[in-house]
């Protein structure tokens, strides 16, 4: 089992940050991850930069994506365009787009086809609330696509951080 733990501050920026390790910026570079590891890593490069393009290659057209709780960003989320259009475009919408929203991997342990991935999110919600959060997820990668992800936060801080 592989594991990284990337412990570099990160500095804030006006629209995203993040510190993802050394191993992102090859795999961001790169048109296509040569490893589930550095694919979820690439993922989450894209997340940060707000690249559409690497984030919607990233994933499989029939990925899936599980939240847990009862907010607008739970349950199952199936195929690409839902994963990215509905799960990601819902939670990023609840964001003050006038303040940074931030992301920094703290750990990457990864085995075959999953990675497990832990950060740390962070940002203003439209209620003008802080958003501070410590996520957990696990990731399915086949054939160089996000296949399914599983993610693990805390639902009542995304609630009352983030809806009205």
């Amino acid at each position: 089992m592989n594991t990284t733990t990337d412990t570099t501050p990160t500095a804030p920026t006006a629209t995203a940050a993040t510190t993802v390790g050394t191993a992102t910026t090859a795999a961001t570079a790169a048109t296509a991850a040569s490893t589930p590891r550095l694919l979820v890593l690439r993922y989450f490069a894209a997340l940060a930069d707000g690249d559409q393009d690497t984030i919607r290659d990233c994933w499989a057209e029939d990925g899936s994506v599980w939240y847990p709780g009862d907010l607008p960003i739970s349950g199952t989320w199936q195929g690409r365009d839902q994963v990215i259009d509905g799960f990601l475009g819902t939670a990023f919408a609840h964001f003050d787009p006038a303040h940074e929203v931030g992301l920094q991997v703290t750990n990457v342990f990864d085995q075959g086809e999953q990675v497990l991935i832990e950060w740390h999110s962070w940002g203003v919600g439209k209620t003008g609330r802080t958003y501070d959060q410590k996520n957990i997820a696990v990731f399915v990668v086949r054939d160089e696509k996000i296949v399914t992800m599983r993610e693990y936060a805390d639902t009542q801080h995304w609630a009352r951080a983030l809806v009205a």
